[in-house]
């Protein structure tokens, strides 16, 4: 056995988004990679940074699917391999001496060059840190992965880790043992195709057509999006809340719903689709839920609008509908699609994202091994003409990521005031009837109902015959 074979520890088949990552990873591999995720945060107090060093190690040591790269066998398929060693990727800068807003200018600088670098998706790890130090007792750290490793829900799991391992100087023995990905991908092994597919293209039977912003363009290169901010207040978050509670769905059907209807408005369709995130995560999986790894898959959401149905039915009904598909949400978003036999289904999506990064110890009152960790910010983007990504909270607040090259600021913040207006009309009265909710602003409806429609013009007076 050669040394190259002999560093190779397992060779793992993809997971349903997986291949579509990595698809368009290698897609263009001359430009930014959009899936590769940033996260940032600030560590106030005196670090040792050779201690968080080791901690890196062990941490990429501990989880066999942090050393996976992706491989194209000559058959054409993709697989993961996973490398026995592959140290991370470990960089330090010292900002410390210069002036403060020359400081925080050249520590976004590093940030932003880091997340653009691409991933060899090739050669293990696809993951790396960066630490910059900005005062004696003040250092930032990002840390830079490929999607195509791990999803959102692992974060906070890897950074408990992380912080475990600095105060142990890299000792693993205190953590459990780790429950290696293998374990999902021969789980979903064991799912029943032929179910699943039945089940999703009965939910799509007549659907007539792909629901599109942009027309189809087999071609482009995504690009990195720009995005719109925005939220509901906490007094309209509660109430919102409250309302959901009261006709019993989740907030995450709300705000499914109210993108449907803004959607909707939007394409002038009835019968639209648009993807969802959902977490993937089996719950007869043992131990799952602090699994690292990519486990969340995007799959179509289907939203008839009928304008006699009250907004609380409209809801409920959605809830329902979802919730029959739960237990078929493995199934790749190509094959699905391919059964369907429509295409592409949709070029929108939306995410609700609830994992708790607060449980990482990231917020302004952890204190672990005398370190006190803050600000942290996630950095993600998306391939679709636009990207909804809800954060609960007190506030409800939303991301609007959009494809400046499709769509411009002005159409996604347009959009974006519709979104509020629908969880404005819901939290209001769930009971008004779907063609009743004004989506439209003010500026938007005086548009339509005046400039758009004006006919008034002279006619001479003359007879009929």
């Amino acid at each position: 056995m050669s040394r190259k074979s002999r560093s190779i520890e397992d060779i793992l088949p993809l997971s349903p988004l997986q291949e579509g990552l990595i698809f368009h990873s290698v897609y263009d591999d001359s430009g930014a990679d959009i899936y590769t995720v940033q996260l940032v945060f600030d560590v106030e107090g005196t670090l040792d940074s050779a201690a968080l060093h080791t901690a890196a190690q062990a941490l990429v040591r501990r989880h066999t699917n942090l050393r996976a790269g992706f491989r194209q066998r000559k058959t054409g398929e993709w697989v993961q391999v996973v490398l026995g060693d592959a140290p991370p990727s470990w960089t330090e800068t010292d900002l410390a001496g210069l002036p403060e807003a020359d400081r925080e200018a050249e520590a976004e600088r590093i940030i932003t060059e880091d997340r653009a670098h691409r991933f060899d998706i090739g050669r293990p790890p696809l993951l790396r840190f960066t630490l910059i130090r900005l005062a004696p007792e003040r250092h930032r750290l990002a840390l830079a992965v490929h999607h195509a490793v791990l999803d959102g829900w692992s974060l906070p799991v890897l950074l408990r880790e992380l912080l475990a391992l600095y105060v142990s100087r890299g000792d693993a023995d205190a953590l459990p043992r780790p429950r290696p990905y293998r374990e999902y991908l021969a789980w979903l092994a064991g799912r029943d195709r032929s179910a699943a597919l039945d089940a999703w293209t009965h939910a799509f039977e007549d659907f007539d057509e792909p629901s599109r912003i942009a027309p189809a363009a087999p071609g482009r290169t995504p690009v990195v999006p720009d995005k719109v901010e925005f939220s509901l207040p906490a007094e309209a978050t509660r109430v919102l809340a409250d309302r959901a509670r009261t006709l019993g769905v989740t907030l995450n059907t709300v705000v499914q719903g109210a993108w449907g209807l803004a959607l909707s408005h939007l394409l002038g369709r009835t019968d639209i689709a648009f993807g969802v995130t959902v977490s993937g995560r089996p719950g007869d999986l043992a131990g799952v839920e602090d699994m690292v790894g990519l486990f969340i898959n995007t799959l179509p959401l289907r939203l008839r609008l009928d304008p006699a149905e009250s907004l609380g039915d409209l809801l409920r009904r959605l809830q329902r509908e979802q919730s029959a598909l739960l237990e078929y949400q493995y199934l790749g978003l190509a094959d699905l699609q391919r059964a369907i036999g429509k295409g592409e289904l949709f070029d929108t999506s939306m995410v609700f994202e609830n994992y708790p990064l607060d449980s990482a110890g990231l917020d302004s009152s952890a204190d672990v091994g005398g370190l006190r960790l803050a600000s942290a910010q996630s950095r993600s983007a998306i391939h679709y003409t636009y990207g909804l990504v809800a954060h609960p909270g007190e506030e409800l607040r939303f991301r609007l990521d959009f494809q400046s090259d499709l769509v411009d600021r002005e159409s996604a913040e347009a959009l974006a005031g519709r979104l509020v207006r629908v969880l404005e009309a819901v939290a209001g009265d769930p009971g008004v009837r779907v063609g009743g909710v004004e989506v439209l602003s003010d500026a938007e409806r005086g548009l339509v109902l005046g400039e758009w429609i004006d006919t008034s013009r002279d006619v001479p007076v003359a007879g009929l015959p």
